[in-house]
């Protein structure tokens, strides 16, 4: 065959460094189409690729990897404390601070996150610190109704057991369970709390004392300072409630017998404040002598959005939290045992109950602050610690929505009408009362008070309508005018609410990190808080409960009749439910009742 006859693939090719099997091999892939992988000879461009690839791939995953725990890092050295072991069952000295946002929903931090975005121009995805904090959620209900009160959602905290609405560290059977703080003191810790209510109110008293009832505040007062079966359990108090601490003899008491509670304190060893001069003489912690008993209210430290204006009188929540967190951590300094610090936010409860959206956000922004310097403290303080936060239960049912006619609603609400508040609807009230007790108007005089120094320059609200003034005007209204005042900010914010009491909504749970906190992560019953706070100290309650009942009879008293009186206080009302739910008795349409705030 002659050579211009053969084949084209057949003709002899010019050789290359390649055997002649790769020579074979490639034919093969151009007839059929399919690569085959090439073996031996010198690596080709196709192979140095793949090889370059690889490295490429190898080196980008250790740049991320790297990247990764530099930030992870960053986020542990923010989050947590620099002694602390994430995740592990905490050994050695160490510290708690357990705080309360008494009364704060869900929708608590939906509404302060859109008015702090709207107040400070802030972008959509700004959040609260909390928000950054936050791993769980709560169940609340008590033994005696599926809407709790703040005593009995304090006791599970305190006491790690359920117990029924009104109950003070009691249980459904009238007997005093040991508190956590009680165990924290026997077992070598110092203790503290901190509240802007009246130190004698439910969730303080639980923690240190025992009684039937939550109205008994005289008698949680005498224990609070060392009338009590352990003696002395807290070493730090700062907050309201002087007037309960005062005998009935002295102006400004509001105890029914003419106890001198503050002389028995010091008495007891306590150094005692009770005014912005002498808390300032604290120097932040610096200048503290344990233990302390800091009054600096006669009832409730003033709403936020109103004490920011007698800021020279009343100290805020975060300065008072940074002054325990301080003294507590130099008080030990040089011990085995480090510190147990309770911190609530009492008043969040107080503006649910009145209906106050304004006075609300600022209960909640107060709050985060202290949230905040709790954790600066950890992040500084070389003790390993913890900080754990939740709500007893949310109040008023509080919904960033309203429908305000029978026509279908838009989907709207209005953060800024809450922006030109100046003042709370509760110091409104006040002030309408002192006006009317103090000076004799005409009709028109006083319409003209109530719309403008009341309602133009309190609420910022300037087309108030002829029937809300009458509204304030009419006192045969049985709400109280703080409740008007706040339905007329509420309905232009488009806020609603649906009680003037709690609701049984689930609480969130916050912590320093989830990792300091992992048997919180997820829904709970609230007990599971208190056995947490138990579980960290490694406390014994049992043993306290037991001393408790050993010792309770010794403190009992006698009645002006002659009568034994338990140390716990009066006994429950006959009939008083404790250990079951009610049901419905046909009772929708009860008449309005004027009720306590709990």
């Amino acid at each position: 065959m002659a050579r211009s006859d053969e084949p084209l693939l057949t003709r002899d090719r010019p050789s290359s460094e390649n055997s002649d099997e790769r020579n074979v091999e490639e034919e093969d892939a151009l007839l059929t189409g399919q690569h085959k992988p090439q073996t031996g000879g010198k690596h080709g461009w196709a192979f140095w690729r793949e090889v370059g690839i690889f490295v490429w791939a190898l080196v980008a995953t250790a740049v991320i990897i790297i990247l990764a725990a530099v930030y992870q890092h960053e986020q542990s050295s923010h989050n947590h404390t620099p002694g602390s072991l994430k995740g592990q069952k905490p050994s050695g000295k160490r510290n708690l601070i357990f705080m309360v946002s008494d009364g704060m929903g869900p929708t608590s931090l939906s509404l302060t996150r859109s008015f702090r975005q709207f107040q400070g121009g802030l972008p959509m995805d700004d959040i609260l610190v909390l928000d950054q904090h936050l791993i769980g959620s709560s169940r609340t209900r008590s033994t005696s109704s599926l809407i709790t009160d703040s005593a009995a959602g304090a006791t599970a905290f305190s006491c790690g057991q359920k117990s029924y609405n009104g109950a003070i560290s009691v249980l459904p059977d009238h007997t005093a369970c040991g508190t956590v703080m009680e165990a924290a003191k026997k077992a070598g810790y110092m203790t503290g709390l901190v509240v802007t209510t009246r130190i004698t109110d439910a969730t303080p008293a639980c923690f240190a004392a025992h009684v039937n009832v939550r109205e008994e505040e005289d008698i949680i007062a005498r224990q609070m300072v060392g009338d009590h079966p352990l003696g002395h359990v807290v070493d730090l108090m700062l907050g309201g409630g002087r007037c309960h601490f005062l005998p009935n003899t002295t102006a400004g008491s509001c105890r029914k017998d003419d106890m001198d509670v503050i002389k028995m304190a010091k008495d007891n060893g306590y150094s005692y404040v009770d005014d912005r001069t002498g808390f300032d003489g604290l120097n932040f912690g610096g200048a503290v002598k344990l233990p302390l008993l800091g009054l600096v209210a006669s009832t409730d430290i003033p709403y936020e959005i109103d004490r920011r204006f007698v800021d020279d009188v009343y100290p805020s929540l975060e300065e008072m939290a940074k002054t325990a967190l301080r003294a507590l951590s130099e008080a030990t300094r040089d011990s085995e045992q480090g510190f147990f610090l309770m911190i609530e936010g009492s008043r969040i409860d107080h503006a649910g109950h009145g209906n106050d959206p304004a006075a609300q956000v600022h209960e909640v922004m107060s709050y985060d602050k202290a949230f905040t310097a709790v954790l600066d403290f950890l992040d500084r303080d070389e003790v390993q610690g913890v900080v754990v936060g939740t709500s007893d239960h949310e109040t008023g049912g509080l919904a960033t929505a309203r429908q305000l006619h029978v026509t279908y609603p838009e989907y709207l609400w209005y953060p800024d009408r809450l922006a030109n508040a100046t003042h709370s609807a509760e110091h409104l009230a006040y002030q309408l009362q002192n006006h009317l007790a103090k000076k004799s108007s005409t009709n028109d005089e006083l319409r003209s008070f109530i719309r403008h120094e009341l309602i133009e320059k309190g609420l910022g609200i300037q087309d108030v309508t002829d029937d809300e003034i009458n509204a304030l005007i009419d006192r045969s209204d049985p709400w109280p005018a703080s409740y008007t005042f706040a339905d007329i900010i509420s309905r232009r914010a488009q806020s609603g609410w649906t009680t003037h009491g709690h609701s049984a909504v689930d609480v969130n749970i916050y912590a320093s990190s989830p990792q300091d906190a992992p048997a919180l992560i997820g829904n709970h019953e609230n007990t599971e808080v208190g056995n947490f706070l138990c579980d960290y100290l490694e406390l014994d309650l049992e043993s306290v409960t037991k001393e408790l009942k050993e010792k309770g009879s010794s403190f009992d008293t006698v009645a002006a009749d002659g009568s034994r009186q338990s140390w716990l206080g009066r006994p429950l009302p006959q009939g008083r439910r404790v250990d079951e739910l009610d049901h419905y008795q046909g009772n929708f349409k009860r008449s309005l009742e004027c009720g306590h705030v709990h």
